[in-house]
């Protein structure tokens, strides 16, 4: 185990040394997630609670709760939590798993505020799987996997209830397509790695029942042309600012 710290030092978290680890997928969708007091904020696949405790962190008093598979980080993610003094649920459970599963863990149809995900991305034709267990069910997509955490959120979400998610940029289209029924009012934010170089990943915001035009928000570049973290970039994995996404 290591104890790393993220948002300049003000969110401690322990997770394995090796295998999936947390970083700034993670705190990107913390700071796209719109989120007020007293809403009801769900994380997705949070593995070491790093995305939700980092909202939890910025938006004092919502009622948190971290979903993931894997027992061992289902019970970091809990001792993170209770670390930090973040009042925060986990629950231990499948996303693909029944509606009658998911009320039984208190996550019943249009019930929560907010959804946020940063599911497994990588394409396993394209690129080559991990050899580690853990890393690989946390990086590697299955052909249904986009469509099935999706499709979990909108049942869950109350009317007008906000999906933020991070994914591959060149999966753009398939990102668009799974939330096309039930869900508009997209918001799309670009992340370059360089100035030059394409998009490497996408910010997705989307709200359930919404009919609102898609707006495509100026992309974010994590370094300039020498390579040196920008500013936004350095204030966004502080904590000390938030992506236009996180203002509705």
């Amino acid at each position: 185990m290591t104890e790393d710290g993220f948002l300049g030092g003000r969110l401690r978290l322990r997770q394995p040394a090796s295998g999936h680890r947390a970083g700034h997928d993670a705190i990107l969708l913390a700071a796209a997630v719109a989120a007020q007091p007293g809403q009801r904020v769900v994380d997705f696949g949070a593995g070491v609670g790093a995305a939700g405790l980092a909202v939890a962190r910025r938006v004092a008093g919502i009622e948190l709760v971290l979903v993931e598979i894997d027992p061992g980080l289902s019970a970091l993610a809990s001792a993170n939590a209770s670390t930090n003094g973040i009042d925060a649920s986990v629950v231990t459970l499948d996303l693909g798993a029944s509606a009658a599963a998911f009320a039984a863990a208190g996550l019943g149809p249009d019930s929560v505020d907010g959804v946020m995900m940063n599911p497994p991305f990588n394409d396993p034709v394209r690129q080559q799987a991990s050899p580690d267990p853990a890393r690989r069910m946390a990086h590697e997509a299955a052909v249904t996997t986009l469509e099935v955490w999706i499709h979990a959120a909108r049942r869950m979400l109350k009317p007008g209830g906000v999906l933020t998610l991070i994914w591959r940029a060149e999966g753009l289209v398939e990102t668009l397509t799974a939330l096309s029924r039930g869900f508009g009012g997209f918001g799309i934010l670009p992340v370059h790695g360089t100035q030059s170089g394409p998009a490497i990943r996408i910010l997705v915001r989307a709200i359930k029942g919404d009919r609102a035009p898609l707006r495509i928000y100026p992309g974010l570049m994590l370094n300039d042309s020498a390579s040196v973290p920008t500013p936004q970039a350095n204030a966004l994995l502080s904590g000390e600012a938030v992506l236009p996404l996180a203002t509705l």
